[in-house]
């Protein structure tokens, strides 16, 4: 029942950003310790500004990403709200890229993991391939509060996301 209540509220939330403002949806699967799985709907709003050649054709670009989560487990079902800038270096549609961003966590993750605060930082490196209007992508993320307090178990996922733009 709590996880249903939880989907709504971030759905909620996710729809409250203006549609001509919303330039991607992502959906993202993964695995993580504790045997956690997760499940990520992200709304892409990229910056609007001129990418920087960084010469052979690399380009620096990046976006927002407004995500709402639900990890599960055996144990547990936790909720992620979170906002990350992504900076993404492209050539062709292959990319590369790499974040840093602000999470809100439930923060019992398993009988053998709990977070010591709600809010933690995610950060991530990935890799992917775009064709057309779908977006393919490889993530590692990490997850933990930088040890501003104690404990800080972290935790780390392998992801993949698929992106569809709609401009």
């Amino acid at each position: 029942m709590i996880r249903k209540k939880i989907a709504a509220a971030a759905a909620a939330w996710l729809c409250t950003f203006p549609s001509y403002a919303t330039n991607a949806l992502a959906l993202e699967i993964g695995r993580g310790e504790d045997r956690t799985s997760l499940l990520r709907f992200a709304v892409v709003e990229r910056w609007n500004r001129e990418p920087p050649a960084l010469g052979h054709k690399w380009q620096l670009t990046g976006y927002w990403d407004f995500s709402a989560a639900l990890w599960d487990n055996a144990v547990e079902s936790t909720a992620d709200l979170a906002i990350t800038p992504v900076f993404r270096f492209e050539r062709g549609p292959l990319y590369l890229e790499a974040a840093i961003g602000l999470h809100l966590v439930q923060t019992r993750i398993s009988a053998s993991r709990v977070f010591s605060t709600a809010f933690q930082f995610g950060e991530h490196v990935g890799i992917g391939w775009r064709s057309g209007h779908w977006d393919f992508a490889a993530r590692l993320q990490h997850l933990s509060n930088a040890g501003l307090d104690h404990p800080n178990p972290g935790i780390n996922f392998v992801l993949v996301r698929a992106q569809y733009e709609l401009h």
